[in-house]
């Protein structure tokens, strides 16, 4: 019996070494095909944009494809569900936004988020900002805040899907506002702007990266930045919080891939993004867009993903807000 016991922990070890060694070398040949980068968001916005300078840099790295794959809807869940059901194997990215915490606070899956899609590493964090159409007489937060209470009910926000970033943000400010307005969500930021310029909306909270040539082209006016205090490349732009203290959310930008991808997989995706983040050229790109390059391990950027998603549920349960 005892030799028995022991021929199959033998066969264990042996099973288990095995597998440590065929995960090292699918490691080493990794990518051995194209790699396909799902952005949960139509082009256009701040994920979007982060995520194809990012996978172009991975492509000339790594000699493989890093194929940007937009799935936008519902606030970042379809593309979210596509990322927790995919094969494991290393092939299967997902680079998305903040949206991705709000989205899990808010939304009801048929998976847990937070366990079925694993972070890997932050790209970059930025402000988001809020904007107004140029027909509104608003010109700072409290103007808007004003107007708002003026016309309680009247005017129109739009968001770039329901129960993602940008409505909470947006319903976090109302609440602390003591405002209501009517919510039209749309896909990406890259589909709520035409809208917004346009005059069909007449309020955004917008993530930075997507908002910026539509604020600085002067079709769109930007009131104040989301971020605790002062954003340090829109020094101009007071924050929200100096009006409405404690109010707060920026947006994070990061890769994540489904459970069960092979660790060395992972820490080799980690270290490639942290070594593109210190490239001249890509630091130069994104601060341009506003954004302060992040990098770090899985562990941290997993720190940031759950802190956020906390924050929200807490969010969700203040408002009493109802995500359909």
């Amino acid at each position: 019996m005892r030799c028995k016991a022991l021929a199959v922990l033998e066969h264990s070890v042996a099973a288990a070494c095995a597998a440590l060694l065929v995960s090292g070398a699918s490691a080493q040949s990794w990518p051995a095909k194209p790699v396909r980068v799902i952005v949960p968001f139509a082009p256009g916005g701040g994920a979007d944009l982060t995520a194809r300078p990012i996978s172009q840099k991975l492509s000339e790295n790594l000699g493989q494809q890093f194929i940007v794959d937009n799935r936008g809807g519902a606030g970042g869940a379809i593309g979210m569900e596509l990322t927790a059901k995919a094969p494991p194997d290393g092939y299967t990215v997902m680079s998305v936004s903040g949206s991705f915490s709000a989205t899990a606070a808010t939304r009801k899956f048929s998976f847990d988020p937070l366990d079925a899609i694993v972070p890997v590493v932050e790209i970059g964090y930025a402000p988001n900002v809020l904007i107004v159409h140029p027909s509104l007489p608003s010109k700072s937060t409290k103007e808007l805040i004003d107007l708002a209470r003026a016309h309680q009910g009247q005017l129109v926000y739009a968001s770039t899907g329901t129960g993602g970033l940008t409505h909470m943000a947006t319903e976090l400010f109302a609440s602390m506002a003591r405002i209501k307005m009517v919510h039209v969500p749309y896909k990406s930021t890259g589909a709520a702007m035409p809208e917004l310029v346009s005059g069909q909306t007449q309020v955004m909270v917008a993530g930075m990266l997507g908002a910026q040539p539509f604020y600085e082209s002067g079709r769109l006016r930007a009131i104040a930045v989301t971020t605790a205090r002062r954003w340090p490349s829109l020094p101009n732009l007071p924050a929200i919080a100096e009006t409405l203290p404690g109010y707060e959310a920026g947006t994070y930008y990061g890769m994540f891939v489904p459970k069960g991808t092979p660790q060395p997989v992972i820490d080799r995706l980690n270290a490639e993004v942290n070594k593109i983040l210190q490239d001249g050229g890509i630091k130069k790109t994104l601060e341009a867009q506003g954004m302060a390059p992040s990098g770090g391990t899985p562990a941290k950027f997993g720190g940031r993903v759950k802190n956020e998603y906390d924050g929200w549920v807490k969010v969700v349960r203040e408002t009493q807000l109802k995500v359909e």
